[in-house]
């Protein structure tokens, strides 16, 4: 399970900038379960990373708002799963926080004829509500 982390096509992080750690689960595991550390803790720091180029670690620490991400599985009652949970939650984050920001929407108006069928809707909602009424 060990190597390299693939966020994208051109991001690659290093097996050596990853730090795990290992621990006893709380969760589902039969007989085994006092006794394997299946937990794990996977910390990735952000801001002493060589994988990222300036632009894109910038744009990671201001999105994330921390220099180091921790994720924890033991969803899974084998380690080794909890670790591919981990490094695929690790990439997906990543691959969020260096995403490209969206376009700008250019602001419109609606166009004239949108506007007199809306206003003649109006009008014509108006002339049912007028004939309901008494005299």
């Amino acid at each position: 399970m060990s190597g390299p982390l693939v966020v994208n096509d051109s991001v690659v992080i290093p097996d050596a900038e990853l730090v795990w750690r290992f621990s006893r689960s709380s969760g589902p595991g039969g007989q085994g379960v006092n006794t394997t550390d299946s937990r794990v803790e996977l910390t990735f720091d952000v801001a002493a990373t060589t994988a990222l180029p300036p632009s894109l670690k910038a744009r990671a620490l201001e999105r994330l708002g921390a220099r180091v991400i921790t994720i924890a599985a033991s969803e899974h009652r084998s380690q080794l799963r909890n670790r591919e949970a981990a490094t695929q939650r690790l990439a997906q984050r990543l691959r969020e926080a260096i995403a490209p920001p969206p376009k700008r929407r250019r602001p419109t108006k609606p166009g004239r004829g949108a506007v007199e069928r809306r206003i003649a809707a109006k009008k014509h909602r108006a002339d049912l509500k007028r004939l309901r009424r008494d005299p």
